[in-house]
């Protein structure tokens, strides 16, 4: 633009006059033409600027992404921990069912067989009063029927006795149960946790704590006894594992008085919930005992009865064993298996197994000398309040009543059942 100027002055100046002060004002101009260009400035273009920009953007993200990742991968639940959580789960809600089923098949059998004995024991003691009062081929006819029905019964009500069918109900109502607690506790720890591999350890034993609590097979003496010498409260659980720290955390939640009113709670269960439940169990399995051998027994008697009736020496003595023994037979087996008397003998001996599955807990807690290990106190007690059914300052007054009175205490600890 400068020199276009400048060519456009000296075209003028030619085409006017040539005098001498004009050309002396065009040179003058020509001559503050540079001037003006030298006093031009031109913006300063950036030397590598976008260059070093991009370089330095890369240098910055190749030093920092790193970090980034480690801190992502270090925050983030481990895959392979997470997996073989959800493979426990999996095992575990395919427990639920199996074990809801199994109960309910069991239960049926109580009913079934239940149903069926009592109807072969009526029908074996009314035959054998209708053939005291016959002759000839028909009174034998169902004489011997009477007695086959009286054996068949004898052998059934000696399986029934044996394997309780209420009871193995109720021990997989309880597995069903303690089944869905664990699966809920699983999902717990995936939803709002970061599961470590501790967490899958401790699931594993405590499933497979949970089958050998409560077994399947009938077969191979994987039942449980059902006629112990003592009855023990039912163990699901593993043994009590140290737990890993969870860092600096103060007192996490306990104090003195905290502790020693789970001592105080640890005392009562042992002293009267845990010996309740133990000895109502007792009684409960002595009741089933008896039961239990006095159902067969009378039906092996009314056998024997209803074989010799007719006969010349025995037959009114054979009469009244044969349909009065029957009759007794089914008041016996209906007040064992209708009552269902082995079910509750597995329930006071599951109930003795929650109390002490709480007393360990809080002996555990409270053996553990780091309190960083220890489950947070205030969470703790709220956990063992709801578990017995009673509010903070309801187990707080039942502490205190307890370190007053000790054994004397005129409460249970538990307000469920």
């Amino acid at each position: 633009m400068a020199a276009m100027n400048a060519s456009s002055l000296i075209f003028n100046s030619s085409s006017l006059s040539s005098s001498s002060s004009k050309q002396t004002r065009i040179v003058k101009a020509s001559i503050n033409i540079p001037n003006r260009i030298t006093r031009i400035s031109l913006p300063r273009l950036p030397t590598g600027g976008l260059l070093q920009e991009i370089e330095l953007q890369g240098f910055t993200d190749k030093q920092l992404s790193p970090v980034k990742i480690n801190k992502n991968k270090n925050d983030g639940p481990d895959p392979v921990v997470m997996a073989k959580l959800y493979a426990i789960l999996e095992a575990v809600a395919d427990r639920v069912e199996m074990h809801k089923n199994v109960g309910e098949q069991r239960n049926n059998w109580n009913t079934l067989l239940l149903t069926s004995i009592n109807s072969i024991t009526l029908a074996a003691a009314t035959m054998a009063g209708i053939a005291a009062i016959s002759a000839g081929e028909p009174a034998l006819a169902l004489k011997l029927s009477s007695t086959a029905m009286y054996v068949a019964a004898t052998g059934m009500l000696s399986i029934v006795n044996k394997i309780q069918p209420s009871q193995l109900a109720e021990e997989q109502r309880n597995a069903t149960r303690l089944f869905k607690q664990l699966q809920n506790q699983i999902q717990t720890i995936l939803s709002v946790g970061n599961p470590t591999i501790v967490d899958v350890k401790e699931m594993m034993d405590r499933v497979l704590a949970l089958d050998r609590a409560y077994p399947l097979p009938l077969l191979g003496g994987a039942m449980i006894e059902k006629f112990p010498a003592n009855v023990e409260p039912a163990v699901w659980w593993p043994q009590q594992r140290r737990k890993q720290s969870r860092g600096d955390t103060g007192y996490n939640g306990w104090n003195s008085k905290l502790e020693q009113d789970m001592r105080q709670i640890v005392s009562v269960l042992k002293v009267k919930d845990e010996e309740e439940y133990l000895r109502l169990g007792e009684k409960a399995l002595n009741l089933n005992k008896l039961l239990a051998v006095t159902g067969p027994v009378l039906t092996g008697l009314a056998a024997v009865g209803s074989a010799l009736v007719g006969s010349p020496s025995h037959g009114g003595w054979a009469v009244v064993l044969a349909v009065v023994g029957g009759a007794l037979a089914s008041v016996v087996n209906t007040f064992e298996h209708g009552g269902q008397v082995g079910m509750v003998s597995e329930m006071y001996r599951s109930n003795a197994g929650f109390f002490k599955l709480m007393e360990e807990s809080i002996e555990s807690n409270l053996r553990e000398e780091n309190l960083g290990k220890r489950d947070n106190g205030e969470v703790f007690e709220m956990k063992v309040g709801l578990q017995l059914g009673r509010s903070l300052s309801q187990l707080r007054d039942l502490a205190a009543a307890a370190a007053v009175k000790g054994e004397d205490v005129d409460e249970f600890a538990s307000k469920l059942f």
